[in-house]
């Protein structure tokens, strides 16, 4: 289907992508900081399942979808943002409750990743124009634009989960003694991925 040379390059361009941080990197390392690598594991397939149900927009037809739905694409993002400072400033209120709660509402991590990735809409218009440049007009469009989207998965969850496993494994060594500082770290960090979002240009 492709030439090697062809999917290595976009394997390459794939990982320069992944690996800067942004809104969603930012929820992963600062709740990976407070409540372990398997929060952010658990935000990190939160956001694969969001890019999954981008892909399939991607796939059927990214134009037409975008232009029935543009307005709420745009409410989900001022969503998304609002969602993430009220998460950054319940973390910083929590008054040094970091160890206690590690354990709590696990599975609300994963559905974190999955607004956060939705609440930044250019991430579905980013694979719309950045996935057609490796396709091969005279193949199937739909099985080239599923496979390269699922190698950006692949690729985006490896650094993603990276990112998860540091954080959690720094969390682990500063919560003892520095409760405070890594919860105030993980509460901004959170506070400015929303003020990313609400202010990123529609």
């Amino acid at each position: 289907m492709f030439e090697l040379w062809h999917y290595l390059t976009f394997v390459l361009a794939c990982a320069v992508i992944a690996i800067v941080p942004g809104p969603t990197v930012t929820v992963i390392i600062a709740n990976s900081l407070r409540s372990g690598a398997s929060a952010g594991l658990l935000n990190v397939a939160g956001t694969q399942f969001g890019l999954l149900t981008m892909l399939a927009i991607v796939a059927l037809g990214l134009e037409v979808i975008v232009a029935k739905i543009s307005i709420m694409f745009e409410f989900v993002r001022v969503a998304g943002a609002v969602y993430l400072i009220w998460l950054g400033i319940k973390l910083l209120r929590s008054r040094g409750q970091l160890i206690e709660k590690r354990g709590a509402r696990r599975g609300s991590y994963f559905w974190q990743g999955f607004i956060v990735v939705w609440s930044n809409p250019k991430a579905l218009l980013f694979l719309g124009a950045f996935i057609p440049q490796f396709i091969d007009p005279t193949g199937n469009a739909i099985a080239q634009t599923l496979t390269l989207g699922v190698t950006f998965m692949v690729v985006a969850t490896v650094l993603d989960g990276a990112y998860a496993l540091v954080a959690g494994k720094t969390g682990r060594l500063l919560s003892h003694s520095n409760v405070r500082k890594v919860e105030w770290f993980s509460g901004t960090s959170l506070i400015f991925g929303g003020l990313w979002l609400a202010f990123a240009k529609s």
